[in-house]
């Protein structure tokens, strides 16, 4: 499986969920390597194995493996010649006694797990090592009955730290020297006794001047009294280390001659971890172990996606009746999640993991698994989405064979839609007489069409609920899905005369392409052609665009390119670009009429009314007339 299907997939993410339920970095690190296995005999095995370590668990037995640690990093010290230090040897320690542990636990479940109590056959039992190391160290220091020497030599050690104590508690207690003192206790400076000395009096001390305070006013001075102790103490302490030493060198060789032993209990314990980790993932899930064959039939009953919690279950089939499946429906519906729960679920199988399904599901163990899925947009190489595509695409051709289960998120997409679904179906003819197993998704009504009529391909559709337009996420094969966007369209408000025209564009491709062909407002139109523009002037009669009605002109364009017009007994300013002449005044009026007597009845009337409703204006404007 090559890293993009991987990835596009979120593998790395179901086994980060299974990597939880490790105890330790062992099993974290198997699973960190583990990849999906193309080898029927291996995915079955990994699958006995999951089934084995959900039996114990269900049985309530834990394979005890508390206190289990990478002791890789040690073993690498090891051969590279160094000695461990005393807390080493402890988690070392700790590593024994749990293999030890396991060893006697597995032994007596062959029933629950013939398969994982015969691993335990191989664990060695290097108890003697783990005693020695026990008597050696206690408390991640090497013990005094390590060794004879070592034990004789703290004995003198123990003999001469009192003498010193003793020398010292005699100069404490001296009347010369209380003074000098600046605080009366015994205090050790980098592995040297010293007095606290006033920093005035530290020449009157015999000593040497170990530290000084940070403040500057304390001396520490290791006394002349204990020289000569102090020197045969760093002898002794020469020594322990030494003899100490020797003990950690002797604990470590012997961990070296059992190193092929030890790498084989890391081993061994590194798959129980695996393997109790994918067991504690199975029955967090109420996982099972699926029928398998080679052939790339799947059927997948209540499937649910193991990324998701609580995602609506899937029922699925492909790879008798037809090798290739076209699933179609509206955006958001849950196509892609099925083309990502059909791949995850698959790659985790081959993983050995159990999946979330019920009992009569059946899953192929597939030789290859590609995917393009989602935007591989490279803006490095200066790629369209659709050339994108199509490269990832090309390079699946090649690469695919009978064995091969093919994941296509809306193929074709991305191009003129005519060349797009055409060149889809050519790719899954293609595909096809490969021999592989192919699941698509799309909206192309030639794509629907052709697996409709293909006896080798299926449609699938993506339910819908209308009155809520909200996705079930529910698959039914045998059935077309449609976008639902004329639907959806409607809902939104979009006019049904646009909805009844869409539909009958889709059915016959009938295009209207006829103009408006209204006689007046085209030649009004081809009269304003020619002079460039209309000035219109009073009493001519005119059309509102914006509704297609008639007014007449009481003002002739203004400096604001506005045109003063009677519409609906009342006088409105519309800019002389929304409106076209109807017909010119000149046509509908004789010669030497009074224009004005379109406008002064009314006129006369509006202002009788704003007179008696108290207009302001109206009352102003007359005023002004009279003076």
């Amino acid at each position: 499986m090559n890293k993009v299907t991987l990835e596009k997939l979120h593998y790395y993410e179901l086994k980060e969920i299974v990597k939880g339920y490790c105890v330790s970095g062992l099993g974290k690190r198997l699973i960190d390597k583990l990849e999906p296995s193309s080898n029927m005999k291996i995915v079955n095995q990994r699958l006995n194995e999951t089934s084995e370590g959900r039996r114990l668990l269900d049985a309530s037995y834990n394979i005890p493996l508390d206190g289990i640690f990478n002791i890789l990093p040690l073993i690498e010290k090891i051969e590279k010649g160094e000695s461990l230090d005393a807390s080493d040897l402890t988690m070392m320690s700790n590593f024994l006694r749990g293999c030890r542990k396991v060893k006697l636990f597995i032994k007596d479940k062959e029933g629950y797990a013939p398969t994982l109590s015969s691993y335990g056959e191989n664990i060695c039992d290097l108890s003697y090592i783990e005693d020695e190391i026990n008597l050696s160290i206690r408390g991640s220091i090497v013990d005094s009955n390590a060794s004879k020497d070592l034990k004789r030599i703290r004995r003198h050690i123990d003999i001469c730290e009192s003498k010193i104590t003793e020398k010292l508690d005699k100069f404490l207690k001296n009347d010369g020297n209380k003074e000098y003192i600046q605080e009366f206790f015994i205090s050790q400076r980098g592995g040297k006794y010293t007095i606290p000395i006033k920093v005035a009096h530290k020449n009157k001390v015999q000593g040497t001047i170990i530290e000084t305070s940070s403040k500057g006013t304390t001396v520490f001075i290791e006394p002349n009294v204990i020289s000569k102790y102090t020197s045969d103490l760093a002898v002794l302490k020469s020594e322990e280390s030494m003899e100490e030493y020797k003990i950690l060198a002797t604990l470590t060789d012997m961990l070296f001659e059992r190193i092929k032993d030890l790498k084989v209990n890391v081993d061994v314990i590194s798959e129980y971890d695996m393997i109790l980790a994918k067991a504690k993932y199975s029955k967090s899930i109420k996982g099972i172990k699926p029928k398998l064959n080679e052939h790339g039939y799947i059927k997948v009953i209540k499937g649910k996606y193991p990324l998701i919690k609580n995602s609506t279950p899937l029922d699925f089939e492909i790879g008798e009746n037809y090798r290739g499946l076209i699933i179609t429906g509206p955006n958001a519906g849950g196509k892609t999640v099925v083309l990502k729960t059909i791949g995850l679920l698959t790659l985790g199988v081959q993983s050995g993991f159990h999946i979330e399904a019920e009992q009569g599901t059946e899953l192929s163990v597939f030789k290859k698994l590609f995917v393009d899925i989602g935007d591989n947009q490279s803006v490095e190489n200066a790629l369209s989405t659709f050339s994108a595509h199509i490269k990832n695409i090309a390079e699946i051709i090649k690469e695919s064979t009978k064995s091969t289960l093919l994941l296509f998120d809306e193929i074709g997409s991305g191009t003129e839609p005519n060349e797009g679904s055409a060149l889809a179906i050519a790719i899954l003819e293609e595909l096809y007489h490969k021999g592989c197993i192919t699941i698509s998704t799309t909206h192309y009504g030639e794509i629907k069409n052709f697996s409709k009529e293909h006896p080798d391909f299926e449609n699938a559709a993506m339910e819908f609920e209308k009155e809520t337009l909200e996705p079930l996420y529910k698959l039914s094969i045998g059935k077309v899905g449609n976008s639902n966007a004329l639907y959806i369209s409607k809902k939104m408000g979009l006019y049904d005369s646009i909805i009844d025209k869409a539909r009958e564009y889709i059915n016959t491709k009938n295009y209207n392409y006829n103009l408006i062909k209204d006689s007046k407002v085209l030649k009004n139109k081809e009269l304003q052609v020619k002079e460039n523009f209309y000035e219109y002037s009073v009493g001519d009669k005119i059309i509102l665009l914006e509704n297609n009605e008639s007014a007449i002109v009481y003002k002739e364009r203004d400096r604001l390119n506005n045109v003063t017009i009677l519409y609906n007994k009342q006088f409105v300013e519309v800019n002389y670009k929304r409106i076209e002449l109807e017909l010119k005044a000149s046509e509908l009026y004789p010669e030497g009429y009074d224009l004005n007597q379109l406008f002064i009845s009314y006129k006369e009337r509006k202002l009788e009314k704003d007179i008696e409703r108290g207009s302001k204006k109206a009352l102003k404007k007359i005023k002004k007339e009279m003076l």
